[in-house]
């Protein structure tokens, strides 16, 4: 049995960046995604430089990058993913003299 998407979401943002929001349900929970889900969450610059980025690849669990660093994401639920990710981007996107 495959995964199912269940959610899927793409925008491009008047500066050209992109933010885009993938997350599929699997067929069954594991050690590695205890939700049962499979996520990528990112943003992007025009150039394809990668700002925030969530996802809980294969090997690595749940975790998120900001610039250059990557630390440990704690997954709750969904609606939480979603909100910190764009909380993250928003903050990602706010001028430095601000």
């Amino acid at each position: 049995m495959a995964a199912r998407l269940p959610f899927r979401e793409k925008h491009i943002l008047p500066d050209h960046s992109i933010v885009e929001m993938v997350i599929s349900q699997l067929p069954r929970r594991s050690r590695e995604r205890p939700s049962g889900l499979k996520y990528s969450l990112y943003y992007g610059l025009a150039d394809g430089t990668s700002v925030v980025r969530y996802d809980n690849e294969s090997g690595k669990g749940d975790h998120r990058h900001c610039g250059t660093g990557e630390e440990t994401y704690t997954f709750s639920n969904v609606e939480r993913l979603v909100e910190d990710f764009l909380a993250d981007v928003a903050r990602a996107r706010k001028p430095a003299n601000e």
